[in-house]
């Protein structure tokens, strides 16, 4: 049975500095998504990690909303030319997809070790 995950590191601050969700001081990432393989305080084990689509998914929900909702309520209001809402929003999406994807993913992780899904080096791997 998997033991669920403890941590005083609450999971929004976890996934927000993109740090380790056991003690908050690694580091998560080595690249811009590149997940390390174990955290450089704790040593808890990321190898094999893969938050999946799961974040995208989060991403695109999220911003899209957003994104059509502003650029409804921007026409409806204005009714700019369609270059100004191209120039507006293209950058915006672009912008948020990039700015959102690593706090995603990190909370995403964060989440997968609340629910004990993350394995630890001090845990009995035998059972």
């Amino acid at each position: 049975m998997a033991r669920l995950g403890c941590s005083s590191v609450s999971l929004f601050r976890a996934g927000l500095t993109c740090r380790c969700p056991r003690c908050g001081r690694g580091h998560l990432f080595s690249g811009y998504l590149t997940v390390v393989e174990q955290c450089a305080s704790c040593g808890l084990e990321f190898q094999g990690q893969d938050a999946g689509d799961g974040p995208a998914v989060f991403i695109i929900l999220i911003l899209g909303f957003v994104v059509v909702g502003g650029a409804v309520l921007f026409e409806v209001i204005v009714s700019p030319p369609m270059w100004l809402h191209l120039l507006i929003w293209t950058p915006t999406t672009i912008g948020g997809s990039i700015f959102l994807l690593r706090p995603f993913k990190s909370f995403m992780i964060a989440l997968h070790f609340k629910h004990g899904l993350l394995r630890t080096t001090d845990s009995d791997e035998g059972a």
